[in-house]
């Protein structure tokens, strides 16, 4: 007996094509949110553009767990949506094949894609996590070599102030610069030149040279009866660099741990009930998100198949609106459930039986019950609704104006 027939092979494709393209697409929109957010973030702390492609890449396990259930969930159910609008699936149903027979190859996809998720929100979230949480870091301490900040004044180990006028090469090459430097004995610098350049001091790592060229220098301070004024075509400008700290170790937040490691703190007295509770939090969430997976293909099935003689795409609409309320369920009950309010068990797996008894029952009435709807009353409901529209839109004949179905008659005469 072969493990896949044709008509398996059939459903995979049917399932495999739009399941890659909701992927795609959802993980692209979660992307393109979050970058105009970075942009904004990276060009406020004057940081390099590249950068923000690095946070994103580190974004990107956060997203694709979100968008491996829903991508999973409507491939499904366009792959049945499909086969029952052309008629196929009653075919299919007349030789003898059950909707549990025809979702073989759907739950192969899930157990497939389930165990990936598994060890994205294992390992790789955390890990990227954390990797992000250290972009940030560095980024507003200056640890990525951030540029200039362009027209603004930039105070540098508190007595030295800077301004540039424009920056090129990464905030390397400077144009139109102002300086004010007060040395420890209170005498104080004022520089002005047409344009700089930042270079590398081998002899201390921890200072660079700004090279001014064609500028001014006025220096005022205690013992200097009149200010003195030079002019120079070339001056080198030492400045010391900031001390960077170093960011701290990995498991800062409950979402940095992995997996093994949420389950040797949730029950480990060493830690405080607070660590602890967001511990099991973490992992009941964590867990809960991936086992949901499994009642997905009951769930597209069940929403896939629209009444007899009619188009409707109700169902697409409500699996979308019923797994992201689910997800922000889960999003709550995490929360709550750190705070110690709530058991997490409770609070996380409450609605999951809730959720999965909806969703057999679903099933249940669209694959054993002939004639079943699940959904059939809002799908009444629905087709009276778009009746009423449809009426209100359409445009009204006039008094003398002859009915479409008796011009059409005149004009086949």
């Amino acid at each position: 007996m072969k493990l896949l027939t044709a008509t398996d092979r059939y459903i995979a494709r049917l399932v495999f094509v739009p399941m890659l393209s909701v992927f795609v697409l959802a993980a692209s929109l979660l992307v393109l949110d979050k970058m105009l957010k970075l942009f904004d973030f990276v060009a406020t702390e004057g940081g390099p553009v590249s950068v923000v492609f690095k946070m994103l890449a580190n974004l990107l396990p956060e997203y694709a767990s979100l968008a491996i259930p829903l991508g999973l969930m409507l491939g499904i159910l366009f792959a049945f949506r499909k086969l029952a609008m052309s008629s196929e699936l009653d075919v299919m149903r007349a030789v003898g094949l059950s909707y549990t027979r025809l979702l073989r190859v759907p739950y192969m996809f899930a157990i497939g894609l389930a165990a990936l998720n598994l060890l994205i929100v294992s390992y790789l979230q955390p890990l990227s996590r954390y990797y992000y949480e250290q972009l940030q870091f560095e980024l507003r301490s200056g640890a990525l070599g951030a540029s200039i900040k362009v027209g603004e004044f930039n105070s540098l180990q508190d007595r030295t102030a800077l301004r540039v006028d424009s920056s090129r090469d990464e905030g390397r090459d400077l144009r139109g610069i102002f300086a004010r430097l007060q040395t420890s004995n209170g005498q104080v610098m004022v520089i002005s030149a047409r344009e700089g350049r930042f270079f590398a001091n081998k002899e201390s790592p921890d200072t660079v040279i700004l090279r001014l060229t064609d500028g001014q220098i006025v220096q005022d301070g205690p013992g200097i009866a009149s200010p003195r004024v030079l002019t120079f075509a070339s001056h080198d400008l030492p400045i010391d660099l900031p001390k960077i700290e170093q960011f701290r170790q990995r498991g800062d937040a409950d979402r940095e741990y992995f997996l093994p490691e949420l389950l040797q703190i949730g029950w480990n007295d060493r830690y405080s009930a607070e660590i602890r509770n967001q511990s099991r939090a973490s992992l009941n969430y964590r867990l809960v998100e991936v086992v949901m997976m499994f009642l997905l293909p009951l769930l597209a099935v069940a929403l896939a198949v629209p009444p007899k003689r009619s188009t409707s795409a109700l169902g697409v609409f409500l699996s979308i609106v019923m797994v992201v309320a689910y997800h922000k369920v889960n999003q709550y009950g995490q929360d709550v459930a750190s705070l110690g309010r709530i058991d997490p068990v409770v609070a996380l797996w409450g609605p999951f039986v809730v959720f999965s008894a909806l969703i057999v029952w679903m099933y249940w009435r669209i694959a054993y019950v002939p004639g079943g709807q699940p959904i059939g009353a809002l799908e009444t409901g629905f087709a009276k609704i778009s009746r009423s529209l449809r009426k209100l839109f359409e445009r009204k004949r006039l008094p003398d104006e002859a009915p479409v179905a008796e011009e059409d008659a005149a004009h086949a005469a």
